[in-house]
């Protein structure tokens, strides 16, 4: 699988081997998309499956085409106040604007109740603080979500990210 290592180790999007993705899947997905699209009206479910259908098509992680999926995650959030999605859209904003506009749209969300002990705030703070250069509050960040979950996979890579960060900047 691309999404796990040979020892149970999450690879995050970004340095999943995307030889190893079902291609077959993915263009019947895709397929399944194109033809649902014109039949009516536009949901939550077909822009998260435009989304994803976006990643699919690009051959690296550097092909991704973040304007695209920041525009998605735009619809999306009019449809939904899912803080999920408004994650979601902080991550495409700072992959198309840089991390310091990903880091604003973060802290719009610090006062959500529903995301109130989530790891994923956590995560995604750190991600964005790493992009931004500022390594020692990341590994603070990585730290802190790796306290918050109960996945162990998870909660393994997140401390080994913390882990990489102390070690480049020691």
């Amino acid at each position: 699988l691309a999404r796990i290592g040979e020892n149970g180790e999450l690879i995050p999007l970004a340095k999943q081997n995307r030889a190893l993705w079902d291609r077959a899947q993915i263009a019947e997905g895709i397929a399944l998309l194109s033809a649902a699209l014109p039949k009516g009206s536009v949901g939550p479910y077909q822009l998260q499956a435009a989304i994803a259908a976006v990643h699919d098509e690009a051959a690296t992680a550097e092909d991704t085409d973040w304007p695209q999926i920041l525009a998605l995650y735009e619809l999306l959030k009019r449809m939904s106040d899912n803080p999920m999605v408004m994650l979601n859209h902080a991550i495409a904003a700072a992959m198309v604007h840089g991390p310091e506009k990903g880091l604003h749209l973060l802290d719009r969300l610090n006062d959500d109740p529903r995301m109130a002990g989530n790891h994923r705030m956590d995560t995604v703070r750190a991600h964005l603080l790493e992009m931004a250069g500022q390594t020692e509050a990341a590994g603070m960040y990585y730290r802190a979500a790796a306290g918050k979950t109960g996945n162990i996979p998870e909660r393994d890579f997140l401390l080994m990210q913390a882990a990489r960060l102390t070690t480049s900047s020691g």
